[in-house]
């Protein structure tokens, strides 16, 4: 014993307590005492030195009853003790609750049970164990609880021993077993559970056993087959780490599983909305959506799908009648299948007419717009007619289930979706019915808008095509190819009206006129405005306008020439005029790109040199005024223009493309012919791909490509006189033209020519004071031109009976086929044209 009256344990004894394995009692510390009669200790255990605090030294042969505490109901622990002894001699056994003094002071409740023995040699005494009563309690909770567990926990709960047998289970784990608790108890999971299920949580448990690793929430079949168990294993350990079993949860889950399935399957019905939204929503071309419609469907929901379409919405017609009998035959537009074969090629192939009768599940859909779902292959026969070999070959294919949907728009019925599924695959169901009900309402107002796109595109196509040259002449002294390529809107492949325009205008004087536009926008406007603008070009053409006049004036008229009040005019334009005989060209830009120009280099390719034009700004500015330049022409050269969408591809400078198309024209052979030219042109440089989406194409503009190979006319088809404002002008100009004539081999001319020049220089003699000039040139034609410095156009008038002059315009008109008068430089120029015999 120490200095303050403890005892120290000996070491030994502390050494063995450490390597003793713990248990229960070591929990609960449960202590013996010995009295004898009169209450005077015998015996201290060590275990109630640890509870008391007070060593055995100190305890032995003292009163217990003095270190006892009376509580609130006793005066003394006298009194207490007394009951004790009392209850001891009475009955030879006491149990109770005791408040004792602790060494350091404060009170220890235990729990103690008291029994009165008598050994051989007659002397009774007192043996009693004690226990801490908050160490019991907390025992008592636990089990208690553990109990509650298991009488009223809605999950199987079962402990397994180390050799994998049922120890406890509860009434829960009964009920899901199916087996009563007596039958379950001591038994492996292989004599309760099926063999199959038992394989799998007996391989569960020999891993949690191993493993010490907990296994959560694994869901398994249940033994019928079609219900699901949520099993949970965690292993059992003791204090000193021995282990000591499994235990396992249990719960049915399958009205969970069945929940969580329900919301996956809304969830993928929700993603197949959207996603079949997303692919139709760019699209307006009924073709596409039909084929994209059917491709998206398999085989994400069916094994088998089919779009069938009334051939007017196939082509941008009118929608079906409502009363439209259903017997008329549907376009097979959209089809496809999981399997390819022969089979199913002829059931699916794309283009054929198919035609259902009235009675048939397809013709009633067809009639009452009420989707149908078939259920059963039996159904399946009565869907056609039983020799039908679509319905034949349906059922080769194993279909088992099928859906006849009416894709609507407007309350009119476009056309059927046809789904199907076979082999092992679950049968649509209602919800498959709404579905498809739903993508079905969607697609029908997808091909509607393609419909109405469809009839807009063409009836703009139509408008432009008649807006463009129907011919090109071909003037003496040019050879002219062109090229013009519709551009689409950025998700179809079809071709939309746009605003590019080209034209070949013959001029007065054999000369030619060149132009090509682009009017900003697409569609019929664009179209339409394409079509005033060209119209008012070739009208002031026809007055022999110089290009930088010609554009300032169609400028003046844009307000008129505009799309409406709120979309002014705007477009750009060049204008270029040839004359063959001098070669000699004159050009003006309004905004347009600059045009190119092909001469022969030495290696037998092109020298191509872009035209340096001052470019004005677009039509439509207030205020502007246009630059003409004169480039030197070589004989045979070509002159290549062009509008913007041939060299501009979306992001990249325009001037990138325009290097492109020099480096691609200075590569072809100069006795390439301008129709190969122009394709090879188109072709390499194609824009392709510009959409920012993979697979979706880009936005492309129209082009117009105008190329002329500018020439001269034959050797001695032009000759030209200078005659003084004299009195033998006039007679000197006869003979002139006469002996040309004679020489041209013209002599059929001879009279009408010779009149009226006589008549044009008489005219100019008269009214001018300087040279006149006589010009004539052989094309296609036979062209006079008489000049002099005199700027006022002589007029057409009616003369008296009584008059002696007035007449020579009068002849002119009469004789010639063509007549005009045309400004120059110094003066003016009267011609005529007369048909070569």
């Amino acid at each position: 014993m120490d200095g303050d009256g403890v005892s120290d344990t000996p070491k030994s004894f502390q050494g063995a307590v450490e390597r003793v394995a713990t248990s229960l009692l070591d929990t609960l510390r449960v202590g013996a005492v010995m009295f004898d009669t009169d209450g005077h200790v015998l015996l201290w255990s060590p275990t109630v030195e640890e509870i008391l605090g007070w060593p055995a030294e100190r305890m032995i042969g003292r009163y217990y009853g003095d270190y006892l505490v009376p509580d609130a109901s006793s005066i003394t622990a006298s009194v207490e003790a007394g009951g004790i002894y009392a209850a001891l001699r009475n009955e030879r056994y006491w149990r109770g609750t005791l408040r004792v003094r602790h060494l350091d002071g404060h009170t220890v409740e235990v729990e103690a049970r008291a029994s009165l023995l008598t050994p051989s040699d007659g002397k009774p005494f007192i043996l009693a164990n004690i226990v801490e009563t908050s160490r019991l309690r907390a025992v008592e909770h636990d089990l208690a609880a553990l109990d509650a567990l298991f009488a009223t926990s809605p999950l199987g709960i079962a402990i397994f021993d180390t050799e994998q047998r049922y120890v406890r289970v509860n009434e829960a784990l009964s009920r899901i077993i199916g087996k009563p608790i007596p039958d379950i108890l001591d038994r492996t999971l292989h004599e309760v559970l099926p063999r199959r299920m038992a394989d799998d949580l007996a391989q569960i448990q020999k891993l949690v056993l191993e493993t010490g690793r907990s296994v959560v929430d694994t869901v398994i079949l249940g033994p019928d087959g079609h219900s699901w168990r949520s099993v949970s294993y965690g292993r059992l350990t003791g204090r000193d780490g021995r282990v000591l079993g499994i235990s396992s949860t249990i719960m049915d889950v399958t009205e969970r599983r069945d929940a969580m399935q329900k919301i996956e399957r809304a969830r993928q019905r929700l993603k197949l909305l959207d996603d079949v939204g997303v692919a139709l929503g760019d699209l307006l071309d009924v073709r596409r959506i039909a084929e994209e419609l059917a491709h998206s469907l398999v085989p994400r929901f069916a094994d088998y799908s089919s779009v069938m379409l009334h051939g007017a919405v196939a082509y941008g017609g009118e929608l079906p009648h409502p009363d439209q009998p259903p017997e008329i035959p549907l376009l097979q537009l959209g089809a496809e299948a999981k399997d390819r074969g022969p089979a199913v090629e002829h059931l699916l192939r794309i283009g054929q007419d198919i035609a259902f009768e009235s009675g048939s599940i397809f013709g009633k859909v067809l009639t009452s717009a009420v989707p149908h779902l078939v259920m059963s292959q039996e159904e399946l026969l009565s869907a056609g007619h039983p020799e039908d070999p679509r319905v034949r070959v349906a059922l080769d294919l194993g279909i088992h289930s099928l859906m006849a949907v009416p894709l609507r728009a407007r309350g009119t019925v476009l056309g059927l979706l046809v789904l199907g599924r076979g082999g092992g695959r679950v049968a649509f169901d209602r919800d498959d019915l709404a579905l498809t009900t739903e993508l079905a309402g969607r697609a029908g107002i997808s091909l509607d808008n393609a419909r109405l796109y469809t009839r807009e595109r063409e009836s703009a196509l139509m408008l432009q095509r008649s807006l463009l040259p129907q011919r090109v002449p071909s003037p003496p002294g040019v050879q002219v190819a062109y090229r013009y390529v519709p551009g689409n809107s950025g998700g179809e492949a079809d071709a939309e009206a746009g605003g590019d325009w080209f034209d070949v205008i013959p001029l007065a004087g054999g000369r030619v006129a060149f132009v090509v536009g682009d009017v900003m926008g697409h569609g019929l406007r664009a179209a339409a405005t394409m079509g005033r603008l060209r119209t008012a070009v070739r009208t002031l053409a026809g007055l022999d306008l110089p290009p930088d006049e010609l554009l300032r004036r169609v400028n003046d008229l844009a307000d008129d020439l505009a799309q409406g009040p709120d979309e002014p005019l705007m477009a750009t334009c060049l204008y270029a005029v040839y004359d063959p005989s001098t070669r000699h060209c004159t050009l003006a830009v309004a905004g347009h790109v600059p045009p190119l120009l092909l001469t022969a280099a030495g290696d037998g390719t092109w020298d191509v040199v872009p035209v340096e034009v001052p470019v004005g700004p677009p039509l439509g500015v207030d205020d502007v005024e246009f630059e003409p330049v004169s480039p030197t022409v070589e004989d045979g050269a070509v002159l290549v223009l062009y509008t913007d969408g041939l060299i501009e591809h979306r992001g990249e400078d325009i001037t990138e493309g325009l290097d492109r198309l020099v480096s691609l024209l200075g590569s072809l052979p100069v006795r390439a012919c301008l129709e190969d030219v122009c394709d090879h042109v188109l072709a390499g440089l194609d824009p392709g791909d510009e959409s920012d989406t993979p697979g979706v194409p880009g936005a492309v503009d129209d082009v117009a490509l105008l190329l002329v190979r500018l020439g001269g006319l034959p050797e001695g088809s032009v000759t030209s006189w200078a005659f003084p404002a004299e009195t033998l002008a006039v007679r000197r100009a006869r003979d002139a033209v006469r002996k040309t004539l004679h020489d041209w081999g013209l002599d059929a001319l001879v009279d009408d020519t010779v009149l009226l020049v006589s008549e044009l220089v008489t005219n100019s003699l008269r009214h001018a004071h300087g040279p006149i000039g006589v010009r004539m040139v052989r094309g296609s034609s036979l062209l006079v031109e008489v000049s002099d410095p005199l700027p006022a156009p002589p007029r057409e008038r009616a003369a008296g009976v009584d008059d002696e002059g007035g007449r020579g315009i009068q002849l002119v008109a009469r004789g010639a086929r063509r007549w005009g008068t045309r400004h120059g430089p110094i003066g003016k120029t009267v011609w005529f044209e007369l048909p070569l015999p």
